[in-house]
């Protein structure tokens, strides 16, 4: 179930005190800290971004495209997978799509848009997009680095935003 904060956004949100949460995720209680609440979401926007960048990955590096061209697809699969993972539940909820749009947008492109470049520089530099193979164990490698490298990027940008209320925890 969905808080009535996801379905109309306020005009003037109260931003977040830190260790006080005002927005309401269906899946923390209402004294949740902001820390963990940022963790939660950072973690969310991660299993998007991980799942697309996956795809991405998967079939530049089988089509034996360059690591750039690679890199591109596996930015818009995240893109594009990190949205559909905010906005389906929304949508599920009851929400338009202009509606759920309009409730995530700014947040998650923020979000999705650190963490995509933190994942790519991290594979890019141990070099998991420039294998020849998903079979090669550095393609592995840079996609773990590639992981821990876009939370680490993401957290404290999604606290900065979870507590100004430029993101909602709505999904």
């Amino acid at each position: 179930m969905t808080h009535d904060c996801c379905k109309t956004p306020p005009e003037h949100a109260e931003p977040i005190k830190a260790g006080h949460a005002h927005a309401h995720h269906a899946h923390d209680s209402h004294n949740a800290s902001l820390g963990r609440l940022t963790t939660s979401a950072t973690l969310h926007c991660l299993t998007g971004c991980a799942i697309g960048d996956f795809v991405g990955l998967a079939i530049g590096i089988s089509l034996g495209l360059g690591p750039w061209a690679t890199m591109a697809l596996a930015v818009a699969f995240g893109f594009v997978s990190g949205f559909a993972f905010s906005l389906v539940p929304l949508l599920r909820s009851g929400l338009s799509l202009a509606q759920a749009w309009r409730a995530i947008w700014l947040g998650e492109t923020i979000s999705i848009a650190i963490m995509e470049l933190a994942m790519n520089v991290a594979d890019y530099h141990v070099g998991g997009v420039q294998v020849a193979s998903m079979l090669h164990a550095r393609f592995w490698l840079g996609y773990g680095a590639a992981l821990v490298a876009g939370f680490a990027a993401a957290w404290p940008v999604n606290r900065w935003m979870l507590a100004r209320a430029i993101k909602k925890p709505c999904h």
